[in-house]
């Protein structure tokens, strides 16, 4: 039998190489281990207590107590690194983000926890204003205008409160601009030479953040919107020029959020700068996956492994991810390909 369409057929067959596990596995390209996964984490306050998050299927914030339970879980599962969110009481929010600077705010106690408990494990903190502002706001609010320099001493002071505390990373995740070149300056200072910055360097306003703000309690005082600091959906270049410049200004690594519908984003960049390449697959990205397979619509376990991979195949080197214990057990497991 001749196949008029392919002149090389039958001599060359694409499916031979599919036929078994065995060299599936061996030509596989692309690889999700369990040092791929971030876990984010949401603190809140109070004594053995936990809150479900309604918008975040099987996501919860944790006292602190419970908080460093499930961190030695994550270690024994072998994920490197987990990233600390607060939702802080209404009460501590203000204006300026005073609680932000507050040696013993709940990241900070979450950290020193932590690390008391679970010294091997990596501890990322946010460097953002909004869980401690009552508008919402990544930084400081003038008028109708978010001021960049006065937000960006503000974040350096935050910074440098949650290394003190022990925090391994810093990352910015609020987009002003310069600021880290300000961190980095403030940490050779302060005698912190060590410490990392991942940067989100390429974040965008983006409508899939949502649930996260249901987590961290911003979604009721958000004032208005974040387009003027965060950058438009629409846009690439911009991203290639954010991410040079942070890593000018001593950025060690590189973060794109959100992830699944950036994964554009994350390829050019690791592409154009070869550094390492982190993406955030966020609330909405896992809310999203989460209804359907609740409906029985997507099976849950394929898509998050799925979508998992294709992080990796854009060329993340690690993923920051609310599935990420449950893909840790699965990878732990080394099912066939």
């Amino acid at each position: 039998m001749t196949n008029s369409v392919d002149p090389d057929y039958p001599f060359i067959r694409m499916r031979r190489n599919r036929q078994t596990p065995w060299i599936r596995r061996m030509v596989q390209e692309h690889r999700l281990t369990v040092d791929d996964l971030i876990w984010p984490l949401f603190v809140i306050e109070g004594q053995n207590k936990y809150q479900d998050i309604s918008s975040m299927p099987g996501v919860r914030r944790w006292s602190i107590d419970l908080l460093v339970g499930e961190v030695a879980k994550a270690a024994e599962l072998g994920i490197p690194a987990i990233a600390l969110f607060p939702n802080t009481p209404d009460e501590r929010r203000d204006d300026e983000a005073s609680e932000a600077f507050n040696p013993d705010n709940l990241v900070c106690r979450a950290v020193r926890a932590i690390k008391k408990e679970v010294p091997d494990i990596g501890v990322i903190c946010d460097v953002a204003l909004d869980p401690y502002t009552s508008h919402g706001h990544d930084g400081l609010l003038r008028g109708d205008k978010i001021a960049n320099d006065e937000t960006v001493e503000a974040l350096v002071r935050q910074s440098l409160n949650q290394v003190e505390a022990g925090c391994d990373i810093l990352a910015p995740s609020d987009m002003m601009d310069h600021r880290i070149g300000a961190i980095r300056q403030a940490l050779e200072e302060n005698d912190y030479p060590d410490t990392l910055i991942m940067s989100y360097a390429a974040k965008y306003a983006s409508a899939f953040y949502g649930p996260f703000r249901d987590a961290v309690g911003s979604s009721g005082t958000l004032k208005g919107d974040k387009r003027t600091y965060q950058m438009n959906p629409a846009n690439s270049n911009e991203a290639v020029r954010e991410v040079e410049l942070d890593i000018e200004e001593g950025a060690d690594l590189i973060m794109v959020k959100p992830g699944m519908p950036y994964l554009d984003i994350v390829r050019r960049i690791r592409e154009e700068f070869e550094m390492p390449t982190f993406a955030y697959q966020v609330s909405g990205e896992y809310a999203m996956m989460m209804a359907a397979a609740r409906e029985g619509w997507l099976d849950r376990e394929s898509i998050m492994m799925e979508s998992l991979l294709g992080f990796k195949r854009a060329g993340c080197d690690g993923i920051l991810t609310y599935f990420a214990p449950d893909a840790a057990r699965i990878l732990k497991n080394s099912p066939p390909a």
